[in-house]
């Protein structure tokens, strides 16, 4: 049972999903705790592990969310799942129309979509910062503030800032999640050595 409902459940994510694995967020998130396959922090650490790994973002948070659900072959579905609409989709665009840009109605629609993307988009960053830096998961939650989750986010901030200032460039992502990485650990040591 729990195949077909990862099968199913990404299935239907990636046919709604507009914007790619930052606008599947906020579904799969909805998703994965209304089914409660996973906890708020055990996604945030998915979706961390997710944006670290090479390839798109929401192939590799279904392949570790079936992963965790039902081994290998729920890896594979969740997987399968959540292609599959945009595989379909494309095949027919590429086999049916040509020059589909040019017609005002999808135009139209396209231009109607990008600002939901962004509001889901948005809406999304804006619940994972309130949950991950100060546990706010429901609006009846108590305030639990994460000093360590806000240095390192306000060290990254200013270490970007500084970078841009100076060579006048992004850093690159890779580097900064090495980086942030590092303090993660150097924190948790320090804590720990007090502790």
């Amino acid at each position: 049972m729990i195949y077909f409902q990862l099968f199913w459940q990404f299935f239907k994510i990636g046919a709604v999903s507009f914007g790619g694995g930052y606008g599947m967020i906020s579904l799969i998130r909805e998703t994965v705790l209304d089914n409660q396959w996973l906890t708020e922090s055990e996604l945030m650490a998915f979706i961390a592990v997710s944006e670290s790994t090479p390839g798109p973002l929401a192939v590799n948070m279904a392949t570790f969310i079936g992963a965790s659900q039902g081994g290998v072959p729920g890896a594979f579905l969740a997987t399968l799942g959540v292609i599959s609409p945009a595989f379909f989709i494309i095949l027919v665009i590429v086999a049916c129309i040509r020059n589909l840009l040019k017609y005002p109605g999808v135009k139209a629609f396209l231009a109607g979509a990008r600002p939901c993307v962004a509001a889901l988009i948005l809406a999304t960053a804006v619940t994972m910062g309130l949950s991950a830096f100060l546990g706010i998961g429901q609006t009846a939650d108590s305030l639990n503030i994460d000093y360590v989750g806000l240095f390192i986010f306000f060290i990254l901030v200013g270490i970007d800032i500084v970078a841009r200032k100076a060579k006048r460039k992004k850093i690159s992502p890779i580097r900064m999640i090495l980086l942030s990485a590092c303090l993660g650990i150097l924190c948790n040591l320090v804590t720990h050595s007090f502790a």
